[in-house]
């Protein structure tokens, strides 16, 4: 088995004595740049079909609609055209791979790196590139997310993650805060955030326990918050 090859592995069945390994000899460029590809690869197979097309058509169409921004018929004849055109679904795929990839891990190593500041002396520090380098392995999560995701949404004809607490409420009106909450709530982004604090929680020598719960609460918040815009704005889906 290849050290990047393990290195996943490790990080999905193991990620304690991974990580252990990880902060004593930092590496992030190998796993970063296999992940983005991955979620790049999971993204345009999918936009290639007239299923993922229409599925992203109908998507825009539903998030534009739940923020109170309502599409008539000129506004969804010309997402569909957008959609269609040539070589669009290359552009989309690589932006979304790069927004889930470079720039979420650039961005919260950065933030972690600001927050989570031990009183040791300057020199004893975790470095920006061990943090990276934990923050980038972490995000093998991510990408498997990507993976599993893709067969199941060709299959249901829709681009909204099949991983979210909603799928097992599928009672609730969708138009309800609680269902919008719900639809944010990933089964792998809850995941990749146990794993996360693994990682930090080693790092930084703190409770996997502590860290964890930070920063689900913050996750949960950012949810209940996401969910409230879009009640306010008064969408109807």
């Amino acid at each position: 088995m290849s050290s990047l090859a393990a290195h996943v592995y490790g990080v999905i069945r193991h990620p304690r004595v991974t990580f252990s390994t990880i902060v004593q000899a930092p590496s992030w460029v190998p796993v970063l740049v296999a992940t983005t590809t991955v979620m790049f690869l999971c993204a345009i197979a999918f936009l290639r079909t007239d299923v993922g097309q229409q599925a992203l058509v109908d998507q825009w169409e539903r998030t534009s609609t739940a923020f109170g921004q309502a599409v008539d018929d000129e506004g969804y004849a010309q997402i569909e055209r957008t959609v269609r055109s040539g070589g669009f679904e290359v552009v989309y795929a690589a932006a979304t791979a790069l927004a889930s990839g470079p720039a979420l891990v650039f961005g919260v190593s950065a933030l972690l790196f600001g927050l989570l500041k031990r009183r040791d002396p300057p020199g004893s520090r975790p470095s920006f590139v061990q943090v990276l380098a934990v923050v980038s392995s972490a995000s093998v999560i991510l990408a498997l997310r990507q993976v599993v995701a893709t067969p199941i949404d060709y299959l249901r004809e829709s681009i909204a993650s099949p991983t979210t607490l909603v799928q097992f409420f599928s009672m609730l009106d969708e138009a309800s805060p609680l269902a919008r909450f719900l639809g944010i709530m990933d089964l792998f982004v809850i995941w990749w955030i146990v794993v996360l604090a693994i990682g930090l929680s080693i790092l930084y020598q703190r409770s996997t326990r502590s860290v964890a719960l930070v920063f689900t609460g913050a996750y949960v918040v950012l949810a209940l918050l996401a969910a409230l815009a879009m009640a306010i704005s008064g969408g109807t889906a």
